[in-house]
């Protein structure tokens, strides 16, 4: 996965957590969009063993920052 993640804009890997017996992966990136992370799974092949599900997330602060200055 590190060996691709600059081809799909992945800034970084925040964070990596598996469920092997569920085949359940959670990673946390930082990303440039969903589609790339999208992109990227199917490319290292984790979508043919296991679902995606790709939640967006943003930093508390950043949102809460920016709704109160609306």
């Amino acid at each position: 996965m590190k060996a691709t993640q600059k081809k799909f804009h992945i800034t970084k890997v925040l964070g990596f957590y598996m469920s092997v017996l569920e085949h359940e992966w959670i990673i946390i990136l930082d990303a440039k969009s969903a589609h790339d992370i999208e992109q990227m799974c199917i490319h290292v092949g984790i979508s043919t063993t296991s679902t995606v599900k790709i939640v967006p997330i943003n930093d508390m602060q950043k949102v809460m920052a920016k709704l109160k200055s609306t």
